[in-house]
């Protein structure tokens, strides 16, 4: 499980908290409900009706996904893919029915089948990258209803701000609760930029992210499986698909690659 957002969320809510004492206020002052779900709700409901019900039932899966998602390094999946050409080249492609059963990568998993299952290499070239763009098409709807709830928190929580202080001005004639009245009223505003720039966008950004990372994690996929049925050389197969990882990645392969053949 990838921590990064979590820890993200916390230590900004932590700097938020510890900014507050640190200024002689206490944490309490602001943590008032009506303002935080005036805030929290409404920049869910003002996303819900931008988008289609499809996009709110998938909220908190996306929200899961966010928060605890994990990123497998690009050099174990390489590895798997080497393995399976190497077997492949060894024993022939058919040879590969066995070994798909225990393949946990699921994309992985579909392009060997179709592969083993005789599909042109054409044929299995446009099925496979038309799933690549369905997932980021779907990618990109989960992203949007959190950026969604980014650009409306703000502005709900000047609502939010307005509507306190019409219960100010409505209580003028009670001097003693104004301070206290007033400094509720603001803490709407408060939680609507706080909740869009420390929770709502980062996690839009951190599932753009994570869309990324799988996206090039099945074109090296796609790549692997159109060698391995073409029954390319195992090592010019670990090469190519070591030149699709990001440099620093591509170093860890290779100095792995090293110490194997070392070995």
């Amino acid at each position: 499980m990838d921590l990064a957002t979590i820890i993200g969320v916390l230590a900004g809510l932590v700097i938020v908290f510890t900014v507050q004492i640190l200024e002689g206020g206490s944490p309490a002052s602001i943590l008032l409900i009506p303002s935080m779900l005036l805030v929290f709700g409404g920049a869910f409901a003002a996303a819900m009706a931008g988008g289609v019900m499809k996009d709110t039932k998938g909220f908190f899966g996306q929200l899961q996904k966010a928060l605890t998602n994990k990123v497998t390094p690009p050099t174990e999946l390489l590895d798997n893919v080497v393995k399976l050409a190497e077997r492949a080249r060894r024993e022939g492609l058919l040879a590969l029915e066995d070994a798909v059963k225990t393949v946990e990568h699921p994309f992985l998993k579909r392009g060997l089948q179709l592969a083993i299952d005789g599909t042109d290499p054409d044929e299995l070239h446009d099925i496979l990258h038309a799933e690549v763009t369905a997932k980021k098409k779907a990618d990109k709807a989960g992203m949007k209803f959190f950026e969604a709830m980014g650009g409306y928190a703000p502005t709900i929580g000047i609502v939010g701000t307005v509507m306190g202080l019409v219960h100010v001005l409505e209580n003028l004639d009670q001097p003693e609760t104004l301070g206290h009245s007033i400094a509720a009223a603001f803490c709407a505003t408060l939680w609507g930029v706080l909740t869009a720039n420390l929770m709502w966008l980062p996690m839009a950004a951190r599932l753009t992210r994570l869309s990324a990372i799988e996206a090039e994690e099945m074109e090296l996929v796609i790549d692997g499986v159109l060698a391995i049925q073409a029954g390319s050389n195992p090592r010019l197969v670990a090469q190519k698909l070591r030149s699709l990882l990001p440099p620093d990645e591509m170093k860890k392969a290779e100095s792995a690659a090293s110490t194997k053949k070392a070995a």
